[in-house]
């Protein structure tokens, strides 16, 4: 036993000894958050920087590489070049030798480095390059990557020489290409968290004296040039669709490639190709008179010339990015978020945030753009709210709301789960029961407010004084339509279907919320659309709705399977589970009596269990629906969640029972229409069914009860039931409407 420990101990210190003899000195030349994040790991890994080298400050806000050496008191040198006409600045170099590296490691960097300080070390010097050498040499290799249309993309570690990214290869590494990649979606999933890990394992490697030198080989090379010309930048809009596409991602998100679109300059982000039929919309002129696109709901269509389309989600219009669906339109005004004390502090943090890369004091109006801040500040940015906060953005998030309190906004539904929504919409206005109130009269369709396909509308009539309140649209099959397919989308892909069971609920709590906060006006609107007595509709219509979200919402995370016991196939030993999982799109029809209440017992329930909904409010009574949607979009509801469709049982309610891809079907109702109901949806896809008809709430009278007190309690029933009918005009569904007495006791009763 001594003898084992005592060779153990032994080798244990003589690998610490030979860890220490790897180490390496290194001097650090390069920029961004990519080079501080590769110093970080390289002072972890036990070497030590000598020195850092670095761009001058722009417009008062140091590199953040400079910001991280400097924190650890590593010597930062920032270089504002290293040659004046093709001679190197002799002070620069003299400064940079004192340092005595081992090894020059570039993870980054924009400037010239003469020969004589990337041969100046013992090691000499290693460099990062964003594509798989020798292919895409230049500054522009992730862009050419894309616009070449490349099934592949990667990044080099090579031995710097005198050429332009021709030395040897000491490591590569590569990734698939998705077809709608960007240089963003590239640089944020691949170069930039592996590119930091691999800098490391060469570093590594080179210290271990395994570092290969593998010569690159001409055959397949290429260079192209860089894309910071703006003719450069320019759409080629005759070639085919594909081309055009991998053109604009490729420049997506920096530079932007640009065209004319009714002979005014716009940049094109987001651009994908489109595969169904060509959509109604708005002609525009594209180009210099060499083509025609489109403006339709889901964004820009271009032709390509072989008669493909590719569509483009957002513009840059005069330096303000909008989405391109929005092109031509009145800017809608924004409806700022209401923050719990969790989501103020992620506002505070996001402000330092700023403050920190922008150097001035942050108000709500500070623009990032107008501040001075290029590319690689937005980098920095969206690492840091990253890495401080927990939220992954996208650098396109900063583009479509550069000022504070929009990104802001931007960020706190991000972290709920969800994507901002303007609150746009046609709205009704009316005064009454002393108050200001306001609702939508669309169809509620993927998180937005919409007309109907065939732009019929539905008389919403007070049944108080027989007046007409408002017109609201009534949804054709194909708007049904969409919204299943929008909610099928929420179900299978979007953000709903990624989210944990305790984010679920919290949402549905936070709309709970703001359902408790707006209660009086729901009220309000529930008494104007269905009759019922405000007191009556405030406490029960609204105030149980709020109470069945809160009490759904607590379920979200207790949605629990169970394990069995069951006899072992001996020799093995096995394990019997149930795994509970939401079925899918649901659809709902509800009543005209309790709206709110009805709406919220059938799809609270729904959304607990991580399904989403398509939903028709009764014809006559739907402006609670409609104004709970709104709130939806303010509670940060992802957009396909809940579609809510007002129309006729005929038409739209047929349409939700007889779709395919509704998988259930909730319906209050008569029993006859039920039936109908329940036919479609075996004849379509035989979808689940919950369905309540016509029970009518019997009073069974036994021969042993109390007479008196049962007479009383009949007669106080029948009596409520009809004054409530009489007087609010509201059906009291729950009074007694059957009564069954026992043998003989008829006639005393």
């Amino acid at each position: 036993m001594l003898r084992a420990r005592s060779y153990f101990v032994s080798r244990r210190q003589f690998t610490t000894s030979q860890n220490v003899w790897n180490k390496l000195r290194i001097a650090l030349i390069g920029q961004s958050t990519f080079a501080a994040e590769v110093y970080k790991l390289l002072k972890k890994d036990g070497h030590k920087i000598v020195g850092v080298f670095t761009i001058p400050d722009k417009n008062n806000r140091e590199d953040p590489l400079a910001t991280t050496a400097s924190a650890d008191d590593t010597p930062v040198y920032k270089v504002k070049a290293w040659r004046k006409a093709g001679t190197p600045l002799q002070d620069v170099i003299d400064s940079y030798k004192e340092v005595g590296a081992d090894l020059n490691v570039l993870p980054f960097c924009s400037q010239f480095i003469p020969m004589d300080v990337i041969n100046f070390p013992k090691h000499k010097s290693i460099c990062y390059h964003p594509s798989l050498l020798p292919k895409h040499r230049g500054v522009s290799a992730i862009s050419w990557t894309l616009i070449s249309g490349d099934k592949e993309a990667g990044f080099s570690v090579f031995w710097a020489d005198d050429g332009l990214d021709t030395g040897p290869i000491l490591l590569q590494k590569s990734c698939s290409v998705e077809s709608n990649d960007t240089v963003d979606t590239l640089y944020n999933k691949f170069l930039y968290p592996e590119g930091i890990l691999s800098m490391a394992e060469a570093v590594d490697k080179v210290s271990k004296g395994t570092a290969p030198r593998i010569p690159q080989i001409e055959k397949g090379a290429s260079y192209e040039p860089s894309l910071g010309k703006k003719e450069l930048q320019m759409v080629n809009l005759l070639q085919p669709a594909l081309n055009i596409h991998n053109f604009i991602r490729g420049l997506d998100s920096a530079p932007g490639a640009w065209t004319l679109v009714n002979n005014q300059e716009v940049k094109l982000f987001g651009s994908s190709l489109w595969s169904e039929s060509e959509p109604q919309g708005q002609p525009v002129e594209i180009g210099e008179n060499t083509g025609r696109g489109i403006i339709h709901d889901k964004g820009l269509l271009l032709i390509g010339s072989d008669g493909k389309m590719v569509n483009i989600q957002r513009i840059q219009v005069e330096g303000k990015m909008i989405q391109a669906s929005n092109y031509g339109k009145a800017e809608k005004s924004r409806e700022s978020l209401q923050l719990t004390d969790e989501e103020k502090s992620i506002v505070s943090a996001l402000n330092q945030i700023w403050t920190g890369i922008l150097n001035i004091e942050i108000n709500k109006q500070t623009d990032f753009f107008s501040t001075g801040a290029g590319s690689m500040d937005i980098v920095r940015l969206v690492e840091e709210i990253r890495e401080k906060l927990g939220i992954q953005m996208q650098n396109e998030d900063l583009f479509m709301a550069s000022i504070f309190q929009e990104f802001a906004d931007a960020v706190v539904l991000k972290s709920r789960g969800g994507s901002k929504k303007d609150l746009t919409y046609n709205r009704i206005s009316l005064n009454a029961n002393n108050m200001d109130i306001n609702f939508p009269n669309q169809l509620f369709i993927n998180g937005q407010f919409v007309d109907s396909e065939h732009g019929k509308v539905l008389d919403t009539i007070n049944p108080n004084d027989e007046s007409i309140i408002c017109q609201v649209q009534s949804a054709s099959e194909a708007d049904v339509d969409k919204g299943v397919q929008a909610a099928k989308r929420a179900f299978e892909e979007g953000e709903w279907s990624k989210m944990n069971a305790r984010d679920r609920g919290t949402l549905l709590f936070r709309l709970a919320d703001l359902m408790d906060e707006h209660k009086e006006e729901l009220a309000t609107i529930e008494s104007l659309d269905s009759g019922a007595v405000y007191t009556l509709a405030l406490k029960t219509h609204v105030g149980m709705s709020i109470e069945t979200w809160r009490y759904f919402a607590g379920w979200c995370d207790k949605i629990h399977g169970t394990t069995i016991p069951i006899n072992h196939a001996r020799p093995n030993r096995n394990l019997t589970f149930t795994k509970k999982e939401p079925i899918g799109v649901c659809g709902l029809i509800t009543p005209w009596n309790y709206p709110l209440m009805m709406l919220s017992w059938k799809m609270a329930p729904c959304l607990a269990a991580g399904n989403t909904v398509v939903m028709k409010p009764a014809q006559v009574s739907p402006l609670t629906a409609l104004k709970f949607a709104e709130l939806t979009l303010k509670a940060g509801i992802p957009p396909g969640v809940i579609n809510i469709l007002p129309g006729t049982g005929s038409e739209t309610g047929n349409a939700i029972a007889q779709h395919p891809d509704v998988r259930k079907l909730g319906f209050t109702g008569s029993t006859s229409v039920g039936q109908v109901i329940m036919k479609s949806c075996a004849n379509s896809n035989l979808k689940k069914v919950s369905l309540e008809l016509g029970g009518k709430s019997p009073l069974i009278i036994f021969d042993d009860c109390d007479l008196e007190r049962a007479v009383r309690m009949v007669y106080e029933q029948m009596n409520f039931g009809f004054i409530k009918l009489v007087i609010t005009n509201v059906q009291k569904r729950l009074a007694d409407g059957y009564i069954y007495i026992s043998g003989n006791e008829w006639c005393l009763f």
